[in-house]
């Protein structure tokens, strides 16, 4: 079970000790001298099947309108499942948070109905606060077959965090030991993608200027912008393109009980995925006019964490648009389509990139917080 204790019974406590769990203290709770001996990868391994073909009531809350599977509730489920095996990794000494979905990819999309095996364990950790989790979802195997290749319908990776549950500060985990071969080309993924998010964390808009490239892309940007406003220009903005501004949509909820996490006092990761990337699914299908095929997501971050009855502030933005065109020739085909040089292919699909920005603000909007 994600939740442990009822939400009465942890609000009522909270009351009577007059102790917010969710507010920083000076004293320590996880012990100085825990075991941090390395851990195989193996240890923390955890396994759990969907049985959707079997259970017609549990179907029923994985269902979207058209009778798919709702990829929001798996979401849902590959969060939870991530927080298992980090405590399986850890102990419960810890509290454990969600720190990045590192990206989910569709390896093949699901089109029947069946039992789902949802499987990972913990592929990098260092000894320090953080570890990388990798999980995938496949069709359930029959008892004693392994799951094939072409059975794996979706990968994903996730970035815990273990912090003590008094001070809230990063305590240390036990590294992972590797053993075998596929072990090493786990960790060696793990770490690469550990690199990059220290250099990307380096190199954000929030640390430097951006560089000769962006600045160049930018200016031109900028310029044709001037081209198609200006009365002297023949130049005008293709009649298939849209501003960017003009693509947001917003949502807004009161975070409820309901989808606390295991701590209780604080929404569940996995919810606040699945909030998210369906205002996205909603963005794209506003933006396109027809129903969008999801694809992947990108690496995503949680900032901050998201206290039960704050409101939840969600808006997404077309941010990248690859449509499939080709280039044109010459000049004169290029004068021909909005002198855009390109070329639209008929009945052809177009790659669409949602940004989702997301702030959290209490219940008096007093106080406003970026959650990721």
């Amino acid at each position: 079970m994600r939740v442990r204790t009822p939400w009465i019974e942890a609000l009522r406590k909270k009351e009577e000790e007059g102790i917010d769990p969710t507010q920083r203290s000076n004293t320590p709770a996880t012990p100085s001298n825990r075991d941090l001996t390395p851990k195989r990868m193996s240890d923390s391994y955890h396994r759990v099947v969907i049985p959707l073909a079997q259970d017609p009531w549990l179907l029923d809350n994985y269902l979207n309108a058209n009778g798919q599977i709702r990829l929001g509730t798996i979401f849902m489920d590959l969060d939870a499942l991530s927080g298992v095996i980090a405590y399986n990794h850890t102990g419960e000494s810890v509290t454990t948070v969600t720190a990045a979905v590192d990206r989910i990819t569709i390896n093949h999309p699901l089109k029947e109905i069946c039992d789902l095996e949802l499987s990972g364990q913990v592929t990098f950790a260092t000894g320090r606060s953080s570890m990388e989790i990798s999980i995938q979802v496949a069709k359930a195997p029959e008892k004693g077959a392994s799951v094939q290749k072409e059975d794996v319908l979706m990968t994903c990776a996730f970035t815990m965090v273990s912090l003590d549950p008094n001070t809230k500060k990063p305590v240390a985990i036990c590294p992972v030991k590797v053993e075998t071969d596929e072990e090493k080309r786990l960790f060696a993924a793990g770490e690469k993608n550990y690199n990059i998010k220290k250099d990307r964390a380096k190199t954000g808009l929030r640390k430097q200027t951006p560089n000769d490239e962006e600045s160049d892309l930018i200016h031109a940007m900028w310029l044709r912008q001037l081209d198609y406003h200006d009365p002297n220009n023949p130049l005008r903005k293709p009649p298939h393109t849209h501003y960017m501004s003009s693509t947001t949509l917003s949502s807004s909820q009161i975070m409820q009980p309901q989808y606390r996490n295991r701590h209780n006092f604080m929404i569940f990761g996995g919810y606040l995925l699945k909030t998210s990337f369906e205002l996205a699914f909603c963005c794209a299908a506003a933006f396109s006019h027809s129903r969008p095929a999801f694809l992947s997501l990108d690496p995503s971050t949680f900032e901050n964490p998201v206290p039960v009855g704050s409101v939840l502030y969600l808006k997404a933005t077309v941010a990248y648009t690859e449509s499939a065109i080709d280039a044109a020739s010459d000049a004169e085909s290029a004068d021909e389509n909005n002198n855009n040089g390109e070329k639209r292919k008929e009945g052809g699909a177009t790659r669409v990139q949602i940004r989702i920005d997301s702030k959290v603000r209490d219940i008096e909007h007093g106080s406003t917080k970026p959650t990721g």
